[in-house]
């Protein structure tokens, strides 16, 4: 039960992660007012950061580590469980995941240059 909860959350990371730079642009393009969010952005790119210099030092995501460690390597997942384990891990080499999480941390680098997030206005405070 506790290891779904963890992977629910890693999850939802992932999907913070993979799905705000797309929408940033598209956001952008279409002039929607979040895409220029300080903290929203901010938060995105520490995220990815992160999990690019876990990548470089050949580090494990401590989510996987714990989601791991709590199954003990029984395969007791729920049915969603299942689907989101297939959804998140894949059987490629390492060395293809650390480039792409380098990629994708440099192009939202990148976007946060391009697409400059705006410090709130004093009437919004």
């Amino acid at each position: 039960m506790l290891a779904d909860l963890i992977l629910l959350v890693h999850f939802a990371l992932v999907a913070f992660i993979v799905l705000g730079l797309p929408l940033v642009w598209i956001g952008a393009w279409l002039g929607w007012g979040w895409t220029r969010n300080r903290a929203l952005r901010y938060a995105h790119a520490a995220a990815i950061l992160v999990v690019a210099a876990e990548a470089l030092a050949g580090s494990i995501c401590p989510l996987t580590r714990w989601e791991d460690a709590l199954r003990a390597g029984a395969d007791g997942r729920s049915f969603i469980g299942r689907w989101m384990t297939r959804l998140l891990y894949y059987d490629f080499p390492e060395w293809a995941f650390t480039l792409a999480y380098v990629l994708y941390a440099a192009a939202t680098l990148a976007t946060l240059r391009l697409v400059a997030p705006r410090r709130p206005s004093r009437a919004s405070r």
